[in-house]
C-alpha cells in the first residue's frame, strides 16, 4: 500500500514552517526523520493534504547547556545522543537509552522531537524523559510554551500539541551526583517497540524518586514522588524496600486488567530499580 497523494513543502526556516502549518488549518503533517510518519503514510493511517519537511532547519538541530540544563533541538537524532555529539548532563543515562532504540538505521534518522510528537507510549523517550524530569518547549506563530513531558503525553498517540504547534526543544535537567538511574524494557526481539518499560531516577540523599511505568495502552504512569513504592520513604535501602504490590495496584488502577501483563510490567520495573541500585 502507498500513501494517498499529498503536497510537499521544505521550508527554509522555522518561521516559514510555522506559517505553512498555520495556513494548512490542521490538514498538514510535519516530517523530520520520518521513522514514525513514513510507515503511517504508507499504511494510510494518516492522510494529510500537505507534508512539511523540517529536516533541513538548522535552528532545530542545536544542542546547548543553558541555566544548568541541556537544551536539545527537536531535530537532534537518537544517534547524536548515542555517539556523544551532544553534552551529557544525565551522566550516561540518555546515551544508554538512545543506544537501545530500535536499530542503528532508525537512530541515524529518528529525532527526539519526532519521537515525542508521535506520543507512542512504547517509545523510549516518552518514559525516559519523564523519569529524568525533562520539559518540552512547543512553538507556534504566536509564541512558545513549556510543559513537563508527562503533561505533554495525554494518551496513546495523543499529545498536547495544538493546531499550528511543533515541538521546538527538549530541556533536560542535570542529574545530581547522588542520583541513581535505572531503565529497563521488555521487547519480543531486539529492535521492536517495548511492551513494558520501567524507569527510575532515585536520589537517596535527597529522599526523592521519580518512577515511570511505560509501554501501556495509554499515557505512561508517572510518579513524580514515588515514596509509596518504597514503603513511604526513599532511603539508601530503596532496593529492598521496593513494594511490588503497590506497583501492581497502580497498574490495575490504570486499567491493566490482565494479571500476566501486570506481572511483566512489575518485573521490568523491578529490574530498573535493581539497575539503579547496582
Amino acid at each position: 500500500m502507498k500513501p494517498v497523494p499529498f503536497g510537499y513543502e521544505r521550508p527554509r526556516d522555522l518561521n516559514s514552517a510555522l506559517s505553512m502549518l498555520a495556513a494548512a488549518n490542521g490538514s498538514a503533517k510535519i516530517i523530520a526523520g520520518g521513522q514514525s510518519l513514513g510507515p503511517m503514510l504508507n499504511l494510510r493511517l494518516v492522510q494529510p493534504e500537505l507534508v512539511i519537511d523540517i529536516s533541513g532547519l538548522a535552528e532545530l538541530k542545536q544542542a546547548e547547556l543553558r541555566d544548568g540544563e541541556l537544551v536539545l533541538g527537536a531535530l537532534v537524532t537518537h544517534a547524536d545522543i548515542e555517539d556523544g555529539r551532544t553534552a551529557d548532563v544525565t551522566r550516561g543515562a540518555m546515551r544508554a537509552v538512545a543506544a537501545n532504540i530500535a536499530y542503528r538505521a532508525v537512530r541515524n534518522r529518528g529525532t527526539i522531537g519526532g519521537s515525542l510528537s508521535h506520543a507512542d507510549p512504547a517509545a523510549d523517550w516518552i518514559s525516559a524523559l519523564a523519569a529524568l524530569g525533562a520539559r518540552v518547549r512547543l512553538r507556534s506563530l504566536f509564541g512558545a510554551r513549556m510543559m513537563a513531558v508527562e503533561a505533554f503525553v495525554l494518551g496513546a498517540l495523543e499529545s498536547a500539541l495544538q493546531a499550528g504547534e511543533i515541538v521546538e526543544a527538549v530541556h533536560v535537567p542535570a542529574r545530581t551526583v547522588s542520583a541513581h538511574w535505572g531503565y529497563a524494557k521488555s521487547c519480543r526481539k531486539t529492535g521492536e517497540f517495548a511492551h513494558a518499560i520501567g524507569a527510575i531516577l532515585v536520589d537517596p540523599a535527597a529522599a526523592t524518586a521519580r518512577v515511570v511505568i511505560g509501554a501501556i495502552d495509554t499515557a505512561p504512569i508517572v510518579l513524580t514522588d514515588a515514596a509509596e513504592l518504597f514503603g513511604g520513604r526513599v532511603a539508601a535501602d530503596y532496593k529492598q524496600r521496593f513494594d511490588t504490590r503497590i506497583a501492581e495496584a497502580l497498574l490495575a488502577k490504570a486499567g491493566i486488567d490482565d494479571a500476566a501483563q501486570r506481572h511483566i510490567h512489575v518485573s521490568v520495573l523491578k529490574r530498573a530499580v535493581h539497575e539503579a541500585a547496582a
